[in-house]
């Protein structure tokens, strides 16, 4: 029988299944609609689809380090039970492995781990937990050293925030500690050169009009402007941010005390940047009798 699209479609729409997923049940099914749907089930995918609206913001943060270079990923699920299953674990730890052999997410997503591909491992594991989970986000850094520290471990190199520093030189020591700075500190870059032009223009704006309502002249103003400007970048970049370990010392100076030179950083928090939809009991109860 021919699969046509609209059978897809609905096939699609009734199961929450993807079109490649949908088209397949049909094909093994000759085109028999309940038969698909069944099929779909049996594999797990029907179920995994059907989950795919509910926000995962839970999960964990894996990273790994590989000679001059390190990778951070983080997969998510819906509860912080699941990033303390074992299984779960396991599954990260392997996407990141393959995660050092890879450039984006997606690239990683069709990935062999095992003799399987990352993306039916997760929806096999989906069906399994019976959560919504995905590869959120991944992100690389290479240098002549390589630093990681996770934050808040769950097991072995992975937890709630992970960091990597890339040197240039080696000073595991220091860069570990640099790693624990950028976790608790949480800058939003490495230097001036590396902020977003538009956080320091809106932020010169904030300053002047700050400074202009003070009423002094034009050229106290500009003083003014220019000094704040100065103490903002001093506590949004890392290398010019009091060091934890030595507050008396940038970690820019820090590093030249240690005789290295800190070229990158990666910081990734579980979560961080998703909206997590958050109802009272009641809502719950008039939405439920509302069908």
């Amino acid at each position: 029988m021919a699969i046509t699209a609209a059978m897809v479609k609905e096939l699609r729409e009734t199961t929450g299944a993807g079109m490649m997923d949908a088209k397949k049940a049909l094909t093994e099914t000759d085109g028999d609609f309940e038969a698909a749907i069944d099929w779909l089930r049996t594999k797990g995918l029907a179920k995994a689809a059907k989950k795919s609206d509910r926000v995962a913001a839970e999960g964990l943060v894996s990273v790994a380090v590989e000679g001059g270079k390190g990778v951070a990923l983080e997969v998510n699920s819906e509860t912080d039970f699941v990033g303390k299953n074992a299984d779960f674990q396991q599954m990260v730890a392997g996407f990141t492995t393959a995660a050092l052999t890879v450039s984006t997410v997606e690239e990683l997503a069709n990935a062999d781990v095992g003799g399987k591909k990352v993306s039916d491992i997760l929806t096999d594991k989906i069906a399994t937990i019976g959560e919504n989970m995905s590869l959120r986000r991944m992100a690389s850094i290479t240098g002549d050293e390589v630093v990681s520290y996770v934050h808040n471990a769950a097991t072995d190199g992975m937890g709630k925030i992970g960091v990597l520093v890339s040197l240039k030189g080696s000073n595991a020591d220091f860069g570990r500690q640099v790693a624990m700075h950028i976790a608790a500190v949480n800058p939003q870059a490495l230097s001036v050169a590396d902020l977003d032009p538009s956080v320091v223009e809106r932020e010169r704006n904030v300053l002047t009009e700050q400074a202009r309502e003070s009423g002094k002249p034009e050229a106290v103003i500009e003083k003014m402007i220019e000094g704040r400007m100065a103490k903002f970048m001093g506590e949004v970049t890392l290398l010019g941010q009091a060091f934890v370990i030595n507050p008396d010392l940038t970690v820019e100076k820090a590093a030249q005390e240690a005789g290295v030179e800190i070229v990158g950083y990666i910081r990734l928090e579980v979560g961080e940047g998703i909206e997590k939809k958050v109802e009272d009991f009641a809502a719950e109860v008039a939405k439920a009798a509302k069908g």
